[in-house]
């Protein structure tokens, strides 16, 4: 962090240069940490173009920048600063000012930023200026020259602090592959979503060609040095298929939806959700990550079914028992919601099928009647079930949790973020539910009726495979929003990820991937 004693050192320094006849063209200022701070005056002549330097920054005017004879003051402020969570910074920050306050700049020319990088990276890379209005930093339009490790940007301020920043999750130099499938200038991308548009350069002849992301691809987890797989025909533009691969910088011409652009462009210390609580939490040692209204208690929605299926796990059932569909199991579901309403398993009464089956209609396809089947048929009565599912919230801690009902319909179930992530945490002793919780798809046949039945998880963070998800569940209500927990493992340990209340069902997995970025990157920090 960039501290505000700092800030007083250097403001203070600024302004004394700028006071002082005698000040010396370059001088530096060593700050109590040890970080060096410089400082570069530069006089500045009408009707020429011209450049000033201060180290790995540069700023090029034009002839008709100028109306009088100036001075440009330049600074590099070391790299102290809170930065974007999901960037980290490749350059020092540099300030330009000139000394009549600009007043004699003209603001319709632009003013030509490079700043050169000194380690060689491969991800997607920015000129961000600080927004002192938004209070956060704000991408310009740039150009990476990866041969040359230099970044290149405009920008019409008078006034400015900029910086090279780099997105550690978006990868835009390295290999291109070829496939044929539409035969056009089509890509598959493992960074940008469908529908963006990309122009894709070829370094070693400097051709390029724009191409429209239309699939997903290729898994860099087997082709760590790829960052696009083209079209042969988009390939051919750049390179022959001969080749087989060719190496390229990948640039953004047209951004699919808002909300990938705002991935790529969000510049704040903090991500934002859209979610109206949510966490990010360790259960190794409990620190928390990320909280937003953590504690604020609402309805949780289908998050009730994994404590409901622990509590059934508990009685240790035998999966291959076959037991009977009752349509009064539904029933239950009626109480709170139309018929049409409730998510369901289409199965008639008096169709068998085995506990196995019917736990994972509960778990991947968040059927509610199947739910109150394997209530009826735990052993133990239902208003005895659901007291065992408020027992153990509260013997674990989550004491702001209550159930009512085993499905989640009821808006009468609450919980929070924090105390779902207490609940999750001792979920994680159970490696039958993880296991259940995380399958992708699950097909089976009802036993008297051999009636076939194809579930799918309901959270598409698995079917990606982008990370290790340990447990998860989904739910929606009206009254909840869109609900999802996910608690994913990885090299740093585990992290648990609660989101509660998102408008959208696509927002709630935004967030929820989002957010299992923030915490991977913060954990161990």
């Amino acid at each position: 962090m960039f501290t505000k004693k700092y800030l007083l050192i250097i403001s203070t320094l600024f302004l004394l240069s700028l006071n002082s006849s005698t000040a010396l063209a370059s001088s530096s200022f060593e700050l109590a940490d040890g970080q060096v701070v410089k400082i570069n005056r530069v006089s500045l002549a009408t009707q020429v173009d011209q450049t000033a330097t201060q180290d790995a920054f540069s700023i090029k005017l034009s002839a008709k920048s100028l109306k009088v004879k100036t001075e440009i003051i330049l600074e590099n402020l070391g790299s102290l600063f809170d930065w974007p969570w999901n960037y980290s910074p490749l350059s020092d920050v540099y300030q330009f000012d000139f000394s009549d306050q600009g007043l004699n700049y003209n603001v319709t020319e632009p003013l030509r930023i490079n700043i050169s990088y000194e380690n060689k990276n491969n991800n997607y890379k920015q000129i961000f200026f600080f927004d002192k209005n938004q209070q956060k930093w704000r991408p310009l339009p740039s150009v990476d020259d990866p041969v040359n490790q230099v970044v290149s940007a405009i920008i019409h301020l008078p006034f400015a602090r900029v910086a090279i920043l780099a997105n550690d999750e978006v990868m835009t130099v390295g290999q291109a592959s070829w496939y044929r499938f539409k035969n056009g200038l089509f890509a598959a991308s493992p960074d940008f979503v469908k529908g963006t548009v990309l122009k894709v350069s070829n370094l070693e002849n400097n051709k390029s060609v724009n191409v429209l992301v239309n699939d997903y691809g290729p898994d860099r987890s087997l082709h760590p040095n790829r960052v696009i797989d083209l079209d042969s025909v988009a390939f051919n533009r750049i390179a022959s298929t001969r080749d087989g691969l060719a190496r390229v910088k990948i640039e953004v011409v047209k951004f699919a939806d808002s909300v990938d652009r705002i991935k790529l462009e969000a510049g704040r210390t903090l991500p934002d959700t859209i979610s109206k609580s949510a966490l990010v939490i360790s259960p190794v040692d409990g620190k928390i990550l990320y909280a937003k209204n953590a504690d604020t208690v609402a309805p949780l929605a289908s998050l009730t079914k994994l404590l409901a299926m622990k509590v059934f796990l508990d009685l240790k059932p035998d999966f291959n028992r076959v037991v009977g569909y009752s349509d009064s199991d539904a029933a239950y579901n009626h109480e709170h919601v139309k018929p049409w309403e409730s998510a369901r398993l289409r199965v008639s009464d008096g169709e068998t099928l085995t506990i196995k089956d019917l736990l994972h209609a509960t778990l991947v396809g968040s059927a509610n009647n199947t739910t109150e089947t394997l209530v009826r048929v735990s052993g133990i009565s239902r208003s005895e079930f659901i007291k065992r599912m408020n027992d153990l919230a509260k013997e674990w801690g989550a004491l702001n949790s209550t159930f009512i009902e085993p499905t989640g319909l009821s808006p009468e179930n609450v919980s929070s973020p924090l105390d779902y992530a207490i609940i999750t945490k001792e979920l994680l002793q159970d490696e039958i539910l993880k296991k259940i919780s995380t399958t992708p798809s699950y097909s089976f046949t009802s036993i008297n009726k051999e009636k076939k039945y194809n579930l799918k998880n309901t959270n598409d963070l698995i079917k990606t495979n982008n990370y290790q998800i340990a447990v998860s569940k989904t739910g929606y209500l009206d009254e909840a929003g869109y609900c999802l927990m996910t608690q994913v493992d990885s090299a740093k340990g585990p992290l648990i990820i609660v989101s509660f209340n998102s408008p959208t069902r696509a927002g709630s997995f935004n967030d929820n991937k989002t957010l299992i970025d923030y915490g991977l990157k913060r954990l161990g920090q």
